[in-house]
Parts: structure tokens; C-alpha cells; sequence
């Protein structure tokens, strides 16, 4: 991505000649647009091409192929020339949940019709491979179309450029900062991936600060959640007058389709019977009605949460009372929706963080990690069963710290006698009324016909 910001003088300057011939206007003599520069066709709703904007025949016969050359080899998108909104797969790909497939959908429509105004700001989030870079690069290949002149740079690779500058012979830092933050498109993709020093969070500031005074178009990429940003620059893309924003639920396109969800963490699969449809009411047994009452409560709780997860949700009572049943009945239900939450026993979340550092691990820990984090539902199943190490005890509050700042629906079975043992800055959030339900099952362990017994 240096491409552009590492150019020579001489670069620059067509570069520069090129962004004052080109500021948008067309030719306001042109009998067609009347100097706009673009014109749209009178198509029907639902029309490819309903709302678009396009080129002036005055702007084309003005926009040669050289300065096209020198508007790309500007923006830094030269080795991203594939990434259009033609060739972006609007309705995801086959095995891919129909909320997931929503979710690509709208951000696709949002960054389309961002593009063609280029009026305020876009931030666009998810996770790993979702798309967010693609659409990004879209949005900047298509206003360089236009001949509006950009920048598209990860946010590493411009703090890098800035950093650069303070030796470099052919610029100063003041000229690359300028550059950079006066762009008539600046793209900012993967926020949150630099390191986070003192200057750098400073850089950055300065840089989004003056777009947001001056209400320039801005771009913005991030896996975090706003809560994860630094202060300043949150309520900055938190500002609903300015600021366009979705969240992309998509699984990561890279991964074989039989692989989306989590595939090598989920175990939802090994419970696929556990649904409401298997879940008995056990009266059978001559429960204490204050046991009955409790099961009934927690069947409708489940029920509710299963159709709008917000919040948290705590079940607890004793070892094979069904917890771990009517959350996975939840699971299984959102799943159903094409919603796939990743449900996991907490032992087993953190064997599969610790793999990550090993040789033959496929994925870093930051990545598995962040996955876990920012997944839609998540369900952690055995909470206070693992080995209560040092690094465990962080891993948990660092996961779940994040899924309470987030408010990320979440859902957490501990068996009563084990509610001591969970950390106390845990145990603290998961007991917050505020955010967390908690369903307390006082019925024992089941002991139906059936010889396994449930959790």
C-alpha cells in the first residue's frame, strides 16, 4: 500500500496538477449535465442502474488515460483493481445463513450508494474476510472513476509513511500529512491495527479530527468494536449526522464453505438434538412444584432470548438440571435462522487459544481470538470447569470484559456450586441485572427414563 505515498516529485506533482484539474465539476457549458459533471439515467426501482451516477461524455473527453493512470497510481490501488462493486458477491455464497447473507447485502447497498454521493462517512465492520476491504476498495475504485482524487491506505501503512517523511528527500512531513488529510477521498482501512503509541493514536487523531471539522469523505475498515477505539476518535465515528456505519455478519470468505461458522471450535453440532422440541418438562419425576415453576421460567426465558438475543444470559443451577440443553436449543435455534452462534465449553475455548500458539497452528492467536470476541452469539457452556491458571483467568476477562463493554449478546451455564470459583471481575458481569438475565434452575438433576443424563 506504499505505492502511492512513495512516489517522487515529479509523481506528485501530476498527481497534484491532476486533483485541481479534476475537483468534480464538469464543463458548465455541457448541454447534458450543465456542468455537474455526471448524469443519471431515468431507470426503473429495482433497475441495476437506478440512482447511479455516471461520467459526463464533458468529463470523459477531458479525463484521458494517463491521468486515470496518475489518479489510481495516486490512490494507492494498484494491485486492488479487482475490487469493484462489480465483482463483489452481494447475496454472499452458497451455505452462507440468510441473516448473514442480509447483513452483506445492506453494506454492499449502503457502500454503493456512498460511493455515488461521497458525502460524509462510512464505517463499515466485521470480522475477518467479511468483505470490508473489498467494498473499501470499491467505493475508492469507483470515485476514481469519476475522477475524484484518492487515497486508500491500511493505517499502518500510513503511519509508516508519515514516519518515513521525518528522513525521506523528496517530501517533508508536513507535506505527506497534508497530503493525506486534505485528500478529496481518504480511505482508512483495518483500524485498529497499528500499534498504538502515544504518537501514533495522535497521528490518527489529527488526521480524523480535521476530516471531521472540515466534513470531508472519510472510509473507515475495523474488526473492533467502537468501545475498543480510542475515545476521541469513537465519538467522532459515533456521530449519527455525519456518519453512515454497518456491521457485516458474514463469515470469512476465505474459509472452504462447509468450514463457515466455527468450524474447528463450535461443538453445536454434537447437540443438534438438543432443541425445545426434546426439552421435557420432567413432571413426570415429582419435582417440587418450586422446581417445576423454575423449569417453566426457564423454557420461556430461552424462548424469548431465542427469538431477539440481546444481553446476557446466565443459567445456573445444578450439575444436570438442563442448562447446557436450553442453551443449546437457543443455539440451535438461531442457527436454524441462519444465524449460526459459536456455542463452546470454556476448557475447550481455551485448548484452542493455546493451539494457536503452536508451530502447526493455522490461524494466529489474535485472529482466533477476535472471532471469539466478536461473534454474534456467543454461548460458553462449563464456566469455572477449566483450569483456573493465571493466563486463563485473563483470557476470560479480556473476552468477556469486551462482550460487556460491547453489550454482545452472550450466553453463560455455570453450575451453582461453581459460581464461586469464577473470577471475580466475571462474576461481577455476569451478575449485572442490568445486561444479564439470570435464570436460576432449581430442579436436580434429571432422571428420567432415559440413561444419559443432561446437563
Amino acid at each position: 500500500m506504499m505505492a502511492g505515498m512513495s512516489s517522487t516529485k515529479s509523481k506528485r506533482s501530476a498527481a497534484a496538477n491532476s486533483q485541481s484539474s479534476f475537483s468534480g465539476a464538469g464543463d458548465p457549458n455541457c448541454p447534458i449535465c450543465g456542468g455537474l459533471g455526471f448524469i443519471r439515467y431515468d431507470r426503473p426501482v429495482g433497475h441495476p442502474e437506478f440512482g447511479r451516477a455516471f461520467p459526463c461524455e464533458c468529463r470523459r473527453r477531458d479525463l484521458t488515460e494517463q491521468v486515470r493512470e496518475r489518479l489510481h497510481a495516486m490512490s494507492s490501488l494498484e494491485g486492488l483493481d479487482h475490487l469493484t462493486f462489480e465483482s463483489f458477491k452481494a447475496h454472499g455464497r452458497k451455505g452462507m445463513g440468510d441473516m448473514q447473507a442480509q447483513s452483506l447485502e445492506m453494506a454492499f447497498n449502503l457502500a454503493r450508494m456512498y460511493a455515488q454521493k461521497l458525502e460524509g462517512w462510512l464505517l463499515l465492520q466485521g470480522g475477518y474476510g467479511c468483505g470490508k476491504t473489498h467494498l473499501a476498495a470499491a467505493v475508492a475504485n469507483y470515485a476514481v472513476s469519476l475522477g475524484v482524487p484518492t487515497l486508500f491506505l491500511t493505517v499502518p501503512d500510513l503511519l509508516d509513511s508519515l514516519r518515513f517523511a521525518y528522513g525521506a528527500e523528496d517530501t517533508t512531513f508536513e507535506e505527506r500529512f497534508d497530503q493525506i488529510r486534505n485528500a478529496k477521498l481518504l480511505v482508512l482501512d483495518d483500524f485498529g491495527t497499528q500499534n498504538a503509541t502515544g504518537w501514533a493514536q495522535e497521528k490518527l487523531f489529527q488526521i480524523i479530527n480535521y476530516r471531521y471539522i472540515n466534513r470531508l469523505p472519510l472510509v473507515v475498515t475495523t474488526n473492533l468494536a467502537l468501545d475498543e477505539i480510542e475515545a476521541r476518535i469513537r465519538s467522532r465515528l459515533q456521530d449519527p449526522e455525519l456518519v453512515s456505519s454497518v456491521r457485516i455478519n458474514a463469515p470469512d470468505y476465505r474459509r472452504p464453505a462447509s468450514d463457515m461458522g466455527h468450524p474447528e471450535l463450535s461443538s453445536l453440532e454434537l447437540l443438534s438434538t438438543r432443541t425445545f422440541g426434546t426439552f421435557v418438562d420432567r413432571r413426570e419425576e415429582g419435582l417440587k412444584p418450586e422446581d417445576i415453576k423454575s423449569l417453566e421460567k426457564a423454557i420461556k426465558i430461552a424462548h424469548t432470548f431465542a427469538e431477539k438475543p440481546r444481553g446476557w444470559l446466565l443459567f445456573t443451577g445444578p450439575f444436570g438440571c438442563g442448562k447446557t440443553h436450553l442453551a443449546a436449543a437457543i443455539a440451535n435455534y438461531r442457527a436454524g435462522l441462519g444465524d449460526p452462534p459459536l456455542f463452546v465449553s470454556v476448557p475447550d475455548l481455551l485448548d484452542h487459544l493455546r493451539a494457536a500458539f503452536g508451530p502447526n497452528a493455522g490461524a494466529t492467536y489474535d485472529r482466533r481470538f477476535d472471532e471469539v470476541k466478536t461473534s454474534n452469539l456467543l454461548v460458553l457452556d462449563d464456566m469455572g470447569s477449566q483450569s483456573a491458571t493465571p493466563w486463563a483467568r485473563e483470557k476470560l476477562y479480556q473476552l468477556l470484559n469486551h462482550r460487556y463493554n460491547a453489550e454482545l449478546p452472550t450466553i453463560i451455564t455455570v453450575a451453582v456450586d461453581m459460581l464461586k470459583d469464577v473470577d471475580e471481575r466475571i462474576r461481577t458481569r455476569m451478575l449485572d441485572e442490568r445486561l444479564c438475565e439470570i435464570v436460576a434452575i432449581s430442579a436436580p438433576a434429571y432422571a428420567g427414563k432415559k440413561s444419559r443424563a443432561r446437563k
